[in-house]
């Protein structure tokens, strides 16, 4: 997307001359350049005065400076480098002064680097966003650009001393694609980051008009015309998958594509891509060939172990490569006959029941890695993956390339057929999966049809139990192949259901029709559209992005879906990785429960259950959280489990030996844990030098006196000891809350 012309000019200017000129304290901002009409060192010295003065810079304390032009599609950019004993500053900038990112370094702490138990951020968030927002006041042009710097979700990540502000640029007050992140560091509020996109560096045509034509009324009656739900079966409770699936009818959309409103001629119009690239298609990389063991010595041999001896008992049934070759090559349909085999791999998976499965995974290859004269990649390759033991395909992917110019051989309906007649031969299930949906992008340039064949159960499809088969639209062969099926689903009745239509109003209701700016693409003409589009043409581009005024369906939830029974919005999706609870409202620990669930310190699974006693395995679980593993702990496979405990075992907080995970803990047990893993134990083992004042001081053990002192004096017991006193779940949080406090 850049062409770097790395026009480094030469100019390191010395403190003294030059430099000095820079550090006036009346600094004249002068009106931008024009591009054409002036010499690189004199638009360099221009946009450096401009951002100097947008910024209020002093540069005395650097001794180096030097600028380099970037040529981006629709203009220029310069980088602007300080450089000094113990600071370095780079900003980009375009010709008219714009500033569209700023890094700032002075070997002052932004992270601190902790093995043990992490840290909250240690800002004051009111004078971070204070700060942050002085810093948009002057670099945002306040005649159309503003933003609404909201607090962010949490104050930075664990560990760090830099708070994060990210979001949206309004343009003249509407809403925006475009974008801006600053980053400020708490000890002293620096602005380390800036960047932003900035509209005359990304869109054609400039900022439209804020003012609409059309009436919202009027583009909400549209937009919801654009709405099709279709009724289905859905799994309801997926995030328990010890449980039996219990599958519910629900209202999803049914091939949504986003769509908008044009605020000025009332049209429909689509989501389309930014910009669409002509270039070639690169050459796809070979894959590296197997490596040959066979020249491994084999002279000395030891004889296994039993641990050994139970490894290799597992391939004991396996079959050779060439015997999985021959049951993939009799079924026809694949058309292998000009493929052979590239690479082959066996796995050994795990499940979660504790089963184990082998996979082997076979690459097919035509061998001919050429580019034909249009920069197509002109070689084939087909991944099987099988059953080990019995040859069965699990599933099969394929290499192709896209092609505009290509004139599908095959019908899309013989192409069907041929899918139906696998199908019929590949699964036991066949009668069960009729045709629910097919992809036909072969006008588009697509190397083969996509046909999705799903259960059905009460008249309705059950879309999650699939087989989905691509035919290669050249030559017919089966080129793709994925199935999954569970016998274990109870299906809901079919009573009492909501009309489509009542389902359709229920989620027009879930939305905003919101006017704002969007962008979409345009179109080039180099004949009418001036330079730049001559320009962009010359680079490979047909069409461009532009900004447009127009109306469109905006939340801020995600829900899955209209429930079919009770016509209401079912439940927005928790984010990935992220940390929420149902019943936490009302509980003593709430606020630390939901402080530590903002950094994704917690549990999965929906419930934090703060009045349940805490196990060891809860306990290791939830220090765990702290290191990025976010588990449920009732549903965990034991290579998890492993993995978890072997974390806290390298955070010192316990040995092998003393893994109870079963054991419910008490207060002095969690916070030898707690100190433990925070990097305290060799300091809480000394002798001799710990005093405490706890009521209960006379009653705590000689072993435990260094332990107890240091939870007071970092705040994580208060009052009573209680060593032998049994912990909730909810102690737990708050005492994790009070360690994650400290300073270190």
């Amino acid at each position: 997307m850049k062409r770097w012309i790395s026009l480094l000019l030469g100019l390191t200017l010395a403190v003294g001359g030059v430099m000095s000129a820079f550090a006036e304290p009346e600094i004249a901002v002068t009106e931008p350049l024009p591009a054409s009409a002036a010499a690189q060192d004199e638009r360099l010295k221009n946009v450096t005065e401009l951002v100097k003065g947008t910024l209020d810079l002093d540069t005395d304390k650097f001794t180096d400076f030097n600028g380099s032009l970037s040529e981006e599609e629709l203009g220029v950019a310069w980088n602007l480098n300080w450089s000094g004993s113990d600071a370095s500053m780079n900003i980009q900038a375009l010709d008219d002064g714009t500033i569209i990112s700023y890094w700032y370094n002075d070997n002052q702490e932004n992270y601190r680097y902790n093995p043990y138990l992490p840290t909250f951020p240690k800002l004051d968030m009111a004078a971070a966003k204070s700060a942050a927002r002085a810093f948009l006041d002057r670099v945002l042009d306040s005649s159309v650009e503003t933003v609404e710097l909201q607090e962010p979700q949490t104050a930075g990540q664990l560990n760090s001393t830099t708070a994060y502000f990210s979001g949206r640029i309004q343009l003249n007050g509407l809403p925006s694609p475009l974008s801006y992140s600053i980053n400020v560091r708490g000890g002293d509020n620096q602005i380390t980051n800036f960047h932003r996109d900035a509209p005359s560096q990304r869109y054609l045509g400039g900022i439209p008009s804020a003012t609409p034509a059309v009436k919202q009324s009027d583009a909400a009656d549209k937009l919801k015309g654009t709405l099709d739900l279709e009724l289905v079966y859905v799994t309801a409770n997926a995030d328990r998958p010890k449980e039996t699936k219990h599958a519910v009818l629900r209202y999803v959309p049914s091939n949504y594509e986003a769509r908008y409103v044009d605020a000025q001629s009332g049209e429909l119009t689509g989501a389309e891509d930014y910009f669409y690239y002509s270039g070639a298609a690169p050459t796809a990389e070979a894959a590296a060939d197997m490596e040959d063991a066979g020249g491994a010595n084999m002279s000395a041999r030891k004889q296994l172990n039993e641990t050994e001896l139970t490894g290799v008992e597992k391939l004991k049934d396996v079959l050779s490569t060439e015997a999985l070759d021959a049951r993939i090559r009799a079924e026809s349909a694949y058309q292998l006959d000009n493929y052979k085999i590239a690479t082959s791999n066996y796995r050994i998976v795990k499940n979660a029941d504790e089963t184990e499965d082998i996979f082997c995974t076979i690459r097919y290859t035509t061998g001919d890695n050429t580019v034909n004269e249009k920069g197509i990649v002109t070689r084939a390759d087909r991944t099987f993956r099988v059953d080990a033991k019995t040859g069965e395909v699990k599933s099969l992917d394929s290499y192709g390339n896209w092609n505009k110019d290509r004139v599908p051989k095959v019908k899309q309906s013989r192409a069907q057929t041929i899918a139906e007649e696998f199908l019929s031969r590949y699964s036991k299930h066949a009668d069960a999966l009729p045709l629910y949906d097919v992809s036909d992008e072969t006008a588009n340039g697509a190397p083969s049809y996509g046909f999705t064949f799903a259960r059905k159960e009460n008249g309705y499809f059950f879309p999650e139990n699939n087989c989905v088969i691509q035919v290669d639209a050249d030559t017919g062969a089966v080129c793709g192949l994925s199935f999954t099926w569970d016998d274990k689903v109870n299906f809901d009745g079919t009573e009492n259901l909501v009309s489509k239509d009542a389902a359709i109003d229920a989620w027009m209701d879930t939305y905003t029709v919101t006017l704002g700016y969007r962008s979409k693409s345009r179109k080039l003409d180099p004949l009418t559209g001036g330079d730049i589009e001559a320009k962009l043409v010359t680079l490979g581009y047909e069409r461009f992005q532009i900004l447009f005024l127009s109306y469109g369906l905006e939340r801020e939830e995600n829900y899955p879906g209209i429930d079919a029974k009770t016509g209401k919005p079912v439940a927005p999706e928790a984010v990935d990785n992220e940390i929420v609870y149902s019943d936490i409202d009302g509980a003593e620990a709430a606020p630390e429960i939901r402080k530590l669930a903002a950094y994704s310190v917690g549990y999965t699974g929906g419930e934090f259950r703060p009045n349940v006693s805490l196990t060891q395995w809860d306990a290791v679980c939830l220090i765990a959280s702290t290191r990025g593993w976010r588990l449920n702990p009732d549903d965990v496979t034991d290579e998890e489990k492993n993995n978890v405990y072997g974390m806290v075992y390298s955070m010192g907080g316990l040995t092998p030996g003393e893994r109870h995970e079963d054991a419910v803990m008490t207060r002095g047990e969690l916070v030898k844990l707690l100190l433990d893993c925070g990097g305290y134990k060799a300091v809480a083992n000394l002798n001799g030098i710990f005093t405490c004042d706890y009521a209960d001081k006379d009653s705590i053990a000689a072993p435990d006196i260094g332990y107890a002192a240091l939870a007071q004096g970092l705040g994580v017991v208060q009052g009573t000891y209680n060593a032998k006193e049994t912990v909730r779940r909810g102690t737990a949080a708050v005492m994790l809350c009070r360690m994650m406090e400290r300073e270190i």
